[in-house]
């Protein structure tokens, strides 16, 4: 795979897939972190003399036009944060995208409008695909979030340009990712969490040929304590993946892998409870209460289990971490793994959420930008983004 060092860009006209799909509220934009993520492959492609045309998707349109998802917030964002001129033209592919692309100067900033206002591009279809690279020299992908996506702006281009390559934010994805899954710094442990194990079976079956600790928290673990015979009171369980459950167990114990759960939570009601009913151990679940949060032993147990590790990769809330009454385990544990040595790795928009909102973004080795695309990557899933440059680069 090529990555923008590889590619000369003076006077190049360049296509760049992002992923600013961030959310909004009444037109404004809650959380710009992803066009920030952004700035230094912009930045980068300005700098070496290229013109710049940006494309991303935002929200899911449906293959038509709506306004309420249209990326003119984003383009006037992006213009504040690189200080010049961002301009949206108000269709995707067409005769005045056309006309205004070939127009563009060094220096430059055109924006697409939303990629998903066009029924082409989630269908990958040929003809959009050629229309989008028409505009274009260079295409780079620099939007690892949309890379487990087989649409036309991240696979379909690939056929109709002849230099591809990725930015800087893939290719720190691409580095980091890689590295910890087919080299890891050992000890290995996998922090795995969430609502649900049929969310993660792929990733868990995966990690276990890998890792050398696995660690399973969050809803989904009381699945895994109810194959171990245990009651779990009212809480969230998948009753058709306890046999699954049970099996996942036995694989890391044939393989050698230290698998552990949660020994103690804190239960309430339901998760919007605005006190919790106490702390009880995993044997001693009350049958009218719900497991909303891991407890303080269970802290103590994983701060020990991660502390030596030389590679840490987290995906997944160990709680309700939404509501403050349920936030401690996963918060507690967010600033142990923020505090370790080791390489850290975390993943997935819930635990993003808890690190930003401590602060700790700056102490944790990588952060990826990617929900569906780093956990299809946790999965050992080729991704199609990488697919078709790795395929182009062959060529």
């Amino acid at each position: 795979m090529l990555f923008l060092q590889d590619v000369s860009l003076a006077g190049a006209r360049v296509l760049l897939r992002v992923d600013y799909n961030v959310p909004l509220k009444d037109g404004h934009i809650v959380d710009d972190n992803r066009i920030v993520q952004s700035l230094p492959t912009v930045r980068h492609i300005l700098d070496a003399g290229a013109s710049l045309i940006i494309c991303s998707h935002l929200g899911r349109p449906k293959g038509a036009v709506d306004p309420a998802f249209s990326l003119a917030p984003v383009a006037e964002r992006l213009s504040a944060l690189v200080n010049r001129p961002v301009e949206l033209v108000p269709e995707v592919v067409g005769p005045q995208t056309s006309s205004r692309a070939a127009q563009l100067r060094p220096g430059e900033i055109l924006m697409l409008e939303n990629l998903r206002f066009h029924p082409g591009e989630t269908k990958n279809d040929p003809e959009f695909s050629r229309q989008l690279a028409s505009l274009a020299t260079v295409y780079v992908n620099d939007a690892f979030g949309a890379s487990h996506r087989a649409h036309a702006s991240v696979v379909g281009v690939t056929e109709f340009v002849d230099v591809c390559c990725g930015g800087l934010l893939l290719e720190k994805e691409w580095r980091y990712l890689g590295e910890a899954l087919k080299d890891p710094k050992r000890p290995f442990v996998a922090v795995i969490g969430g609502a649900k194990v049929s969310t993660k079976l792929g990733i868990l079956h995966n990690l276990l040929s890998r890792v050398d600790a696995l660690i399973v928290v969050g809803a989904m673990a009381n699945t895994f304590r109810k194959a171990q015979g245990f009651a779990v009171g009212t809480s969230l369980v998948e009753d058709d993946l306890v046999e699954e459950a049970a099996q996942i167990m036995l694989a890391a114990k044939e393989r050698g892998v230290r698998f552990y759960l949660p020994v103690d939570y804190i239960v309430g009601t339901d998760p919007k409870a605005t006190t919790p009913l106490g702390v009880c151990t995993y044997q001693d679940v009350p049958d009218n209460a719900m497991v909303l949060d891991s407890g303080p032993a269970s802290h103590t147990l994983f701060s020990e289990v991660v502390r030596d590790a030389g590679t840490v990769v987290w995906n997944g809330p160990l709680g309700a971490f939404e509501n403050p009454v349920f936030a401690q385990g996963t918060e507690n544990f967010c600033r142990v793994v923020a505090a370790l040595p080791g390489l850290t790795i975390v993943g997935g928009g819930d635990t993003n959420v808890v690190i930003q909102r401590l602060g700790l973004t700056e102490k944790f080795s990588f952060i990826s930008t990617g929900g569906g695309a780093f956990l299809e990557f946790l999965e050992g899933k080729t991704l199609p983004a990488f697919a078709a440059l790795e395929a182009k680069a062959r060529r």
